[in-house]
């Protein structure tokens, strides 16, 4: 087995990355397909979610690999390798099964213990099974997969740990109200109708909202999923679904907005939302000019006063690139001279300096300069700004989800007064200091025991062509010498030949039965896989007959695999 996973996901990359590297189903497609075209793949799989982006390929080389799989990412993506580069993480062999293991049972997502992603491990699969471009390591590693996830939340409460991503970000919504107490009585408005949209509408309407109204590109599936929410039984939620033309109108009328489609490109601009919240309120949308992340996860306006400030430059935000004298104001020595490295390293943001006009190589050499005159002074002499002071911020008058990846909302409606938005970005924040649930625990232990069990069977799957090859041999050379009796006592008839022919047969089979089950237990521990290699030297098989075998129980599994045409 040389199974390896190269990708990004919310946990390695921003989100901003993540959005535009986003797959179309048909660039998922031409990944898969590309992959196993490529020298050092045999087997290729995507897994794309709103959150995360894996390639998993069965491969002959580790580094050939792991080089092969990284640039087409970048080339299918439309990210440059050279900024991808740092956000990519690699896995192989026992390391990326406890990966995808994990991920099935929930662990690795934005919401921990959500159900979700064995959806989407299972289309991964199928979609890999259309194109033919899973073969045996694939197809059991996510057949696995899916059933170690299953496990995890039929033997644990890890669904306590956590939700849906679209009842996590409904609780964010409501700043962590009882959801149905917050959303009795509204009326909302769901752009989409995929799985996620279908499960924010159902959502919606078993939290008590008076009206569900669906918008889509395809008025056919707008329609079904209305009818399904309105014939479903167990609500009194009117549902109704409308054309993408009419969203503007409907953002008049709505309280609530969930919106996930697979556009590449905006759905619901500022100037949109602006103009629904003055249709509500009479009034235009007034435009915060910052906007500032409050510890309980809320927002709060900000204004600028006159007054000065020493500048704080740990008071930056997560991955802002510092660049330039400003940005080091304060430093110690010690801090300014790492701060300098990872300057002259080159992981300052390009694209940022490219924008403002900065240029990282000669904010290396400044701050060098600056770190020699720190260590004598102390501290780099520190520049002042102004301070925010907070301003209370109108209660919203229009809740918007956004669950796309890449994005159906532009970010610019965090600053409009009148209107709280819930993104994957803001999801990531939140989530990222959720509490972990005793039973995350006991997943754990269940994704490490089905590792080593699936590594196990993997190593003696991979000996068993060898002992077939072997017994194949065996019965060739009874058959051979049973031949060559005959012909030297033609006189036997047929009850003492088939005597004979049945203890040859014996005798042979109860020499292969020791060593054939000692090898197969060897081989399926760690390091066993050279036990294949020594059997086929020992008895001297043909490396062609043992290639067939596996090859024939291949296409018998992918057949399995695949069910009946």
């Amino acid at each position: 087995m040389s199974l390896l996973v190269v990708g990004l996901s919310h946990r390695s990359a921003p989100v901003s990355v993540l959005e535009r590297a986003s797959l179309s189903a048909d660039d998922q497609v031409k990944l898969a397909q590309d992959t196993v075209a490529a020298e050092p793949a045999t087997e290729a799989a995507v897994l794309a979610t709103c959150n995360r982006i894996e390639l998993y390929a069965d491969v002959d080389k580790f580094h050939a690999g792991v080089a092969e799989l990284s640039t087409l990412l970048a080339q299918h993506s439309g990210v440059g390798l050279e900024e991808l580069t740092p956000y990519l993480y690699v896995h192989y062999e026992d390391r990326a099964v406890h990966h995808l293991f994990s991920v099935a049972c929930g662990l690795d997502s934005m919401v921990v213990g959500e159900g979700q992603i064995l959806g989407q491990i299972k289309d991964a699969l199928a979609r890999a099974q259309e194109l033919h471009t899973a073969g045996r390591l694939l197809n059991d590693l996510f057949q696995q997969a899916l059933r170690v996830g299953k496990r995890a939340h039929s033997e644990t409460g890890i669904d306590r740990a956590g939700q849906s991503l679209v009842t996590f970000g409904l609780e964010q919504l409501s700043r962590s109200k009882d959801v149905p107490a917050w959303a009795r009585g509204r009326k909302a408005l769901v752009i989409g109708a995929g799985s996620m949209s279908s499960l924010a509408a159902a959502t919606l309407a078993r939290a008590g909202v008076a009206e569900v109204v669906i918008a889509n590109r395809t008025q056919e599936r707008a329609e079904r999923l209305a009818q399904i929410l309105t014939e479903g039984g167990d609500t009194d939620v009117r549902a109704r679904a409308v054309p993408m033309d009419a969203v503007p109108a409907e953002l008049t009328r709505a309280d609530v907005v969930v919106s996930c489609t697979g556009a590449t490109g905006l759905v619901l601009t500022a100037e949109t939302i602006a103009a629904a919240v003055e249709g509500r309120t009479g009034a235009p949308a007034a435009v915060v000019e910052d906007d500032t992340q409050r510890s309980d996860g809320g927002r709060t306006a900000v204004r600028t006063d006159v007054r000065e400030t020493p500048l704080d430059p740990a008071a930056a935000e997560p991955g802002f690139s510092l660049m330039g004298e400003s940005a080091v104001a304060g430093m110690d020595a010690a801090t300014l001279e790492q701060h300098g490295a990872w300057v002259d390293n080159g992981t300052v943001d390009r694209r940022e300096a490219a924008r403002t006009g900065a240029d990282p190589e000669a904010d290396a050499e400044l701050i060098a300069a600056l770190a020699a005159t720190a260590a004598t002074a102390g501290r780099v002499p520190e520049h002042r700004r102004s301070e925010p002071v907070a301003a209370a911020r109108p209660e919203p008058v229009l809740f918007v989800l956004d669950l796309a990846m890449p994005r159906d909302v532009d970010a610019a409606v965090h600053r409009l007064a009148g209107v709280r938005l819930v993104d994957i970005e803001s999801l990531a924040e939140v989530s990222a200091d959720a509490p972990m649930a005793a039973d995350v625990d006991q997943v754990r232990r269940i994704v490490s025991d089905e590792v080593a069990a699936f590594g196990a069977a993997q190593r003696a799957a991979h000996i068993t062509p060898t002992v077939v090859a072997l017994r194949a041999m065996a019965a060739d050379v009874v058959s051979s010498e049973i031949a060559r009796l005959e012909g030297r006592l033609p006189g036997l008839d047929d009850k003492q030949r088939a005597e004979i022919t049945q203890t040859v047969r014996r005798v042979v089979d109860k020499l292969l039965h020791a060593p054939t089950v000692r090898v197969k237990q060897l081989a399926a521990e760690p390091g066993g896989a050279g036990y294949a290699d020594a059997l086929r030297t020992l008895f001297d098989l043909d490396p062609e007959t043992v290639a067939s075998v596996s090859r024939a129980d291949d296409s018998e599994k992918h057949r399995k695999n695949r069910g009946p045409a």
